[in-house]
């Protein structure tokens, strides 16, 4: 993969990202969850994303996602699949995800439908050396309806992309609650993070501590130029790894993807909270 395709990756996660949060913010997609008994999003979240893997316990997808409090992830897993099987919970997911669509993307179904076929067409049998969420995906296959086809690849890349940013803050020393300390430094507010990923106040403020020991925070709380440099170079190491799903597509395929993306994910951003636990920006705004 050249240094040239970082930027493609980026520009395409802060697109892609949208139209997969959809399950995570739409009253469609909560609801869905909520009418088959996974009450509280805790519940509706980890079974929903977790379920490609099979009835599993907390331990792997405490590994897998990397930020959440193993206490948090314990309290739903294995539990949920008293309430539902994980067959049951894909097609939860994947109904209550065509349906926030199916609104947020009302006059828009060409470009949506058109988006889905270059990247179904591109992500089969994708490279997910390494990439435990991602091939878990990849081994759905694409659904029929260009909808749920739509938001399966998307889910797939940016499952992909999650992937390789949790190996670039394990290869930069961090653990979870680190990460997401240093991140409340930097840009994103302990508010969208803290109470969402399940960690305590002690624990928080013990990961402040041993950043603070390793020059990476501020007594205040803030980032340090070190800080900072650090999450820089981890975004880097993630756009360069993220650059290698998409390194064959042409690139008349990939500009027309960017095109098809836009329209899509500023509709999409209508569900989604800003600021977000994934430090998503707002794709209707201009830099």
């Amino acid at each position: 993969m050249t240094q040239e395709s970082a930027p493609t990756a980026r520009a395409l996660w802060q697109l892609f990202e949208p139209v997969h949060a959809v399950t995570y913010f739409a009253p469609e997609a909560l609801s869905a969850f909520e009418q088959a008994g996974l009450r509280g999003w805790r519940r509706g979240y980890f079974a929903g994303r977790a379920a490609p893997f099979g009835p599993v316990g907390a331990e792997p997808v405490t590994a897998a996602f990397f930020t959440f409090a193993p206490a948090m992830v314990a309290r739903a897993l294995p539990s949920v699949w008293e309430i539902v099987s994980p067959g049951q919970a894909l097609e939860v997911r994947r109904a209550g995800a065509r349906a926030a669509l199916a609104r947020l993307l009302s006059g828009l179904e060409k470009e949506a439908e058109r988006a889905a076929e270059l990247l179904s067409s591109h992500l089969e049998g994708p490279d997910c050396g390494g990439r435990v969420l991602a091939a878990a995906n990849a081994a759905l296959g694409f659904p029929v309806d260009p909808l749920e086809r739509l938001w399966q690849a998307l889910t797939l890349v940016r499952e992909h992309r999650g992937d390789g940013h949790v190996a670039a803050w394990v290869a930069a020393g961090l653990d979870g609650c680190e990460v997401l300390v240093l991140r409340s430094g930097i840009d994103v507010p302990r508010s969208e993070l803290q109470p969402y990923r399940g960690w305590s106040d002690g624990a928080w403020e013990a990961a402040g501590r041993r950043l603070g020991e390793r020059g990476l925070l501020e007594p205040d709380g803030s980032a340090t130029p070190e800080g900072r440099r650090m999450l820089a170079e981890v975004e880097g190491a993630t756009d360069r790894a993220a650059g290698r799903l998409f390194a064959h597509v042409p690139p008349g395929d990939m500009t027309e993807l960017h095109r098809l993306l836009e329209p899509l994910a500023q509709a999409c951003a209508a569900a989604v909270r800003f600021p977000n636990p994934m430090a998503l920006p707002d794709p209707r705004r201009t830099p």
